[in-house]
């Protein structure tokens, strides 16, 4: 879809796992599409300073322990007017019953959306107001939207988010 949506002239995927990048390599051939990939770090990357123009992550930071070093990292390879794409679950979603149940991820440095805006933010990016959504998806809800589904309950508007998407730019 970055593909689709960017059509970028190299796309470059970085992951720990050497069975991620198997699986992504695959993934890629099956799709026709050229995409270097790298096994590394997100806490360092094997990118030159200021060398992307794009960096998209999804779902990664309730994964890392250290958050603040990644999102160095991403300050640290991304151009001058650099583009962040961030979707990530909130601390309200990965520590509810059911994530507990079925995973584990590290507890202590989970964070809120306001948490999470802050840190990018402090980090030397620019975030535009309208460039943050929080989506309310039925899975990322404790009771999995029944109430809503079943019942035509509302959705609160004053409840604790968690999800958070948003799109910053390098300073």
């Amino acid at each position: 879809m970055l593909n689709d949506r960017f059509s970028p002239a190299r796309i470059v995927g970085i992951d720990l796992d050497p069975t991620m990048l198997a699986s992504s390599s695959r993934e890629a051939k099956r799709k026709g599409l050229v995409v270097e990939l790298k096994r590394a770090s997100g806490s360092s990357l094997p990118m030159a300073d200021q060398s992307v123009d794009m960096v998209f992550c999804h779902q990664t930071f309730h994964h890392q322990a250290e958050q603040h070093k990644v999102l160095g990292e991403f300050h640290r390879v991304l151009k001058h007017d650099g583009v962040l794409l961030f979707a990530e679950s909130t601390s309200k979603y990965i520590r509810s019953w059911i994530i507990r149940l079925l995973f584990r991820h590290p507890m202590d440095v989970q964070r809120t959306a306001p948490e999470y805006l802050d840190m990018v933010r402090n980090a030397g990016f620019k975030i535009h107001p309208g460039s943050v959504s929080y989506p309310y998806l039925w899975w990322s809800r404790t009771d999995f939207a029944i109430m809503e589904r079943w019942f035509g309950f509302t959705p609160p508007s004053n409840r604790e988010e968690t999800l958070i998407n948003l799109v910053a730019i390098r300073d």
